[in-house]
């Protein structure tokens, strides 16, 4: 019988030996190129993805009838098959086909074919159009990719993973990424935010305090954040960005300055997709070398400074998402107070925008680890915690929820339960009532936002709360939960408190917030918040009004018998001023006219009630009526 080592844990500790603890590893599925890493002996390291020891596998998928193509010879593939390849599809996750290309730019340099019926969500016309597939199906087949090289590389099948994910993606976007993951064949075991990845992979943890700012600049999206560590506690204190900004955009800012050069016009999709290709590689040259050539029928020289002039309107749309996460954070976006500034994203490396974090942080930026596998370093880091065979030290990781998240109200406005920049996972209850009598359900309206008013937020899902026994307004008592996971998706749970019923829904909505809808929604909650407030006010007063003149006419119409003499009039007058200033746009009055009918119909209101007690007590024995009341 062969021998062996027991393994002998002293009581309390763990008893599995890190090298059995479970082949873990972290997925950066990037815009441009995605890494799959691992932790061997305490240090994170890339695995390589090709045969020839490359870490980077582009993101490009390739569907041939009968097969599908991932990675470099995809890449190579997609000027001669452009309409059956899909590059950068990170930027279609969790979008609406409304949504479909952004900008006039990226719609110029988009080959793909879209289905025309495609719901609501993005379906790709592929394999000569004999086939429709999602992003989410897409992302998957590049993860399906790197499961198969991390278990070839650690023998054996995976027990985890940790992907990545943009922190300004929003809930729609994060759902997506999930389900690429389950479709892939993996277990999901956390989505952790891209800077907090490059956090952990530069150590930071290790440092007893300080403040840092990520500035991540990836192919195709943006994130700034704002990090505070004390004492080992990672906590966002704030985010922002743009999820359709990035590298693609400095490719195809040199692609319309080639075509102008060169007095050509592009339309078909091969050509497009072969000139994004040169425009790419004349991007990566430029960053070491003072000109590149781009040839398409014709020569073009781009200079650096042909190259700088034409990415700064990119480069300056995350100006304005910087200053506001300093703000957020309590920093003053004229003099930030940083201890450091973290660079992750390959297209970071470009001169231009080095200089363009240096002068808006006013400090060098860090690059000491590469930025294009800095993220995925960092979740094999957190995969490797996740997995109990990290280091002893407690790392804890506390990100935020990009947008606050609420519910409708009467009258069209937003109960915030969950403000943004709250830590996650977080939670909120909140107790609600019923608004009409014999209301016998609820319909909740979940929205995502800053405005205070539905029709300037974002919905997100709908559901009911039904079965309820009929009662007078008020008397029902609704408890709403809402909680984001430490993924940062929403889960809502009603619950009727007095009969106990309860739905819940966990919000998957199909498609999530463009970058435009983000930008503007919190731009606007600044420009809009006084007259939003004015708003809400004047929408809440009307609402109490015509609750109390329903009441109030309700009342006299069944006991109007009760009234004293001459206590008619007061209550029709304040009725009639009530109904006249509620007409108004003066929420003051207005609630000055519903205190005026309460007191003139204060006396009335006694008399219903003092009757009501007599009626309850009738013909029954003051003992029994006290041990009813015991």
């Amino acid at each position: 019988m062969a021998g062996g080592l027991l393994q002998i844990a002293e009581p309390g500790e763990s008893n599995v030996k890190e090298a059995c603890a479970g082949r873990v590893v972290g997925i950066d599925l990037g815009t441009t190129n995605s890494l799959v890493a691992t932790v061997r002996d305490g240090n994170p390291e890339c695995l390589a993805v090709d045969d020839a020891g490359g870490r980077l596998l582009p993101s490009v998928v390739e569907y041939l009838p009968g097969s599908v193509i991932v990675g470099r010879q995809a890449f190579l593939d997609a000027a001669t098959r452009p309409r059956d390849t899909i590059v950068s599809v990170k930027r279609f996750m969790g979008r609406g086909p409304e949504e479909l290309a952004g900008t006039e730019t990226a719609r110029r340099w988009t080959p793909y074919r879209f289905a025309s019926k495609t719901g609501p969500v993005v379906r790709f016309l592929v394999a000569n159009s004999e086939r429709e597939v999602t992003p989410v199906e897409v992302s998957a087949e590049i993860l399906k990719t790197l499961r198969a090289r991390a278990e070839e590389a650690l023998g054996g099948e995976l027990d985890g993973v940790v992907i990545t994910v943009p922190a300004y993606f929003d809930d729609g976007q994060r759902q997506a990424t999930k389900d690429a993951g389950r479709l892939a064949g993996l277990d999901v075991l956390r989505l952790l935010n891209e800077p907090t990845a490059a956090a952990l992979a530069y150590g930071l943890n290790k440092k007893s305090e300080g403040t840092f700012a990520v500035y991540d600049l990836g192919g195709g999206t943006f994130d700034i954040s704002i990090l505070k560590l004390t004492g080992g506690v990672f906590e966002v204190k704030s985010t922002g960005g743009d999820t359709a900004l990035g590298g693609d955009d400095f490719d195809r800012a040199l692609a319309d300055l080639v075509v102008k050069r060169l007095a050509i016009t592009v339309d078909d999709a091969a050509e497009q997709r072969a000139l994004l290709d040169a425009c790419r590689a004349a991007k990566h040259r430029l960053t070491d070398e003072p000109s590149a050539v781009v040839e398409l029928r014709g020569r073009a020289t781009i200079t650096r400074e042909d190259f700088d002039e034409a990415v700064a309107p990119i480069l300056q749309r995350t100006f304005a998402p910087c200053r506001r996460a300093l703000k957020d954070a309590g920093l003053d976006p004229a003099k930030p107070i940083l201890d450091g500034v973290i660079l992750v994203g390959g297209a970071t490396r470009t001169p231009a925008v080095r200089a363009f974090v240096e002068r808006l942080f006013q400090r060098p930026p860090l690059a000491d680890i590469d930025p294009d596998q800095v993220v995925a370093l960092g979740a094999a880091v957190q995969a490797d915690l996740l997995a109990g065979a990290g280091p002893r030290e407690d790392v804890l990781l506390l990100d935020v929820i990009p947008l606050s998240l609420g519910l409708e109200m009467m009258g069209g406005v937003v109960e915030k339960i969950i403000p943004r920049n709250s830590t996650i996972p977080t939670g909120a209850k909140q107790t609600f009532t019923t608004y009409a009598d014999d209301q016998t359900g609820f319909d909740l309206h979940v929205l995502q936002g800053e405005r205070e008013t539905v029709d300037q937020c974002r919905s997100l899902a709908r559901f009911q709360l039904k079965g309820l026994p009929p009662g007078p307004a008020g008397m029902a008592r609704l408890e709403v939960t809402f909680l984001v996971d430490a993924d940062g998706i929403l889960h809502v749970t009603a619950r009727e408190e007095t009969t106990g019923k309860e739905s819940s829904i966990d919000v998957k909505p199909s498609y999530g917030l463009s970058d435009e809808e983000v930008e503007r929604m919190l731009l606007e909650s600044y420009q809009f918040a006084e007259s939003d407030v004015k708003t809400r006010l004047l929408v809440e007063a009307r609402v109490e009004a015509d609750r109390i003149i329903n009441a109030t006419r309700a009342a006299l119409a069944s006991d109007g018998h009760l009234l004293a003499e001459g206590g008619r009039p007061p209550i029709d007058a304040a009725l009639e001023t009530l109904a006249r200033t509620r007409a108004g746009s003066d929420h003051r009055a207005i609630v000055a006219a519903s205190e005026a009918l309460d007191h003139a119909s204060q006396d009335f209101a006694q008399r219903r009630m003092d009757d009501g007690l007599r009626r309850a007590v009738a013909g029954r024995r003051i003992g029994d009526v006290e041990r009813k009341l015991e």
